[in-house]
């Protein structure tokens, strides 16, 4: 697809923009300040991360069955050759290398964090996936999603640490299960976590302003909608730019969130939802800068979601009581100019798979920008918008997976 001059010589600009403010991260005079790092708190003894059941939806998932060399679902693992890692391997067989992509990918990771925590120490896996049974019934070392982990100098006093850097590493569960070992497990590769995009359902309801709602397989460019407006939970109407994504015809998995107020939201796992942390009282306003955004398959019980009061005016906070996984038809990402929306109710991003909704908001300037000379955003059918398309691309190039939600990239999802 050939686009036209005006929408080149954008793009051109774009990757000049990103390239200097990625450049201006670096060290050294003419690049801005290095920020300071972020102080790390060991696990104590017996602490979980997070502090829910392993094999819940907040945690690694629920257990999927036990895989053998002889089950069609040996070929979902691979084997860790990774040689700043240890494996102890008492069984002589290879099984504790053999894992889940996620579990590898995780593992590796924090490889490099032992390495430059502790300079001449290597991670140690003494526990890998088990094809004996020695671990309890539907143990996630039976699907190679969990490990045992150590040091390589055993050293016990690391341990506490070594857990700390394991949630750093993405681990989706990790126990400070014994003063011998750690215990990390991850989702698994199919879980909806991992491989859900970053929309709301078709049946999902904005509020338009003038009265009324209206369902996002109806909802088309140019209206305006109830957002996000201020840091302190303001709310205003905003005109819907265009679609970041839309397909009305897929079956997608999402998350579902009810609130104490009675609200109800469904989005996809890599999507970017409000919260603020414990501590709130309901209704009330959320103080200014409490809100945060993060993935809607980390969204907690107990952590507060802002919700409207159908018009504008000040938001009012409400907690989370429950998570659940739904299916539901369509897959809508609408684009404001704010980078919010109020979707049935409850205050969410516009923006999924980048773990930072400002760096979202950011990268997406240039677009918001075309449509305030031109009127459009460009033409865009059902899929994926081609300027989402261009932002994956240099996300993978710039960012790295550790800033992308989860396979997110690799899926097709924003």
């Amino acid at each position: 697809q050939i686009l036209p001059l005006h929408l080149q010589r954008f793009l051109f600009l774009l990757v000049c923009f990103i390239s200097v403010n990625v450049l201006s991260c670096g060290p050294g005079r003419g690049y801005g300040k290095r920020r300071s790092p972020r102080k790390l708190a060991p696990l104590a003894y017996k602490q979980f991360s997070p502090n829910v059941a392993e094999k819940t939806l907040g945690a690694s998932g629920r257990y999927e069955g036990k895989i053998t060399r002889n089950s069609e679902r040996f070929k979902d693992l691979t084997p860790n050759y990774n040689p700043d890692i240890i494996f102890k391997d008492e069984e002589n067989t290879g099984a504790d290398r053999m894992m889940t992509q996620r579990c590898k990918d995780k593992l590796n990771s924090l490889a490099i964090s032992v390495m430059n925590l502790w300079p001449g120490v290597r991670l140690r896996v003494t526990e890998g996936w088990d094809e004996d049974g020695h671990h309890s019934e539907e143990s996630l070392h039976y699907e190679g999603r969990a490990v045992d982990i150590t040091t390589s100098d055993r050293d016990r006093n690391k341990y506490a640490m070594l857990a700390r850097l394991a949630v750093e590493a993405g681990f989706d569960w990790v126990y400070y299960e014994s003063k011998a070992h750690i215990h990390c497990s991850v989702k698994s590769d199919h879980s909806v976590a991992a491989k859900s995009g970053g929309c709301f359902p078709g049946e999902a309801s904005v509020t338009l302003e003038g009265g009324g709602h209206k369902s996002m397989s109806d909802l088309r460019p140019g209206e305006r909608v109830l957002v996000l407006a201020g840091g302190g939970g303001e709310l205003a109407f905003s005109e819907v730019l265009t679609f970041l994504d839309r397909d009305p015809g897929t079956w997608k998995l999402f998350y579902t969130l009810q609130t104490a107020a009675g609200a109800r939201l469904s989005l996809t796992a890599a999507h970017l939802l409000y919260v603020t942390e414990g501590n709130c009282s309901e209704g009330a306003e959320p103080a200014r800068g409490a809100l945060r955004t993060v993935y809607a398959s980390d969204a907690r019980p107990g952590q507060c979601v802002l919700l409207s009061e159908g018009e504008v005016g000040q938001g009012r906070l409400s907690q989370i009581t429950q998570v659940s996984v739904r299916g539901g038809r369509g897959a809508f990402a609408p684009l404001t100019q704010q980078g919010t929306l109020v979707v049935d109710g409850v205050v969410a991003s516009c923006y999924a798979v980048l773990d930072q909704h400002s760096l979202a908001h950011w990268a997406f300037a240039p677009l918001r920008l075309v449509h305030s000379w031109t009127g459009s955003s460009g033409s865009h059918k059902d899929g994926v918008h081609w300027y989402a398309r261009i932002l994956h691309w240099l996300g993978g190039k710039l960012l790295g997976s550790g800033r992308l939600h989860p396979l997110g990239v690799a899926q097709g999802d924003r």
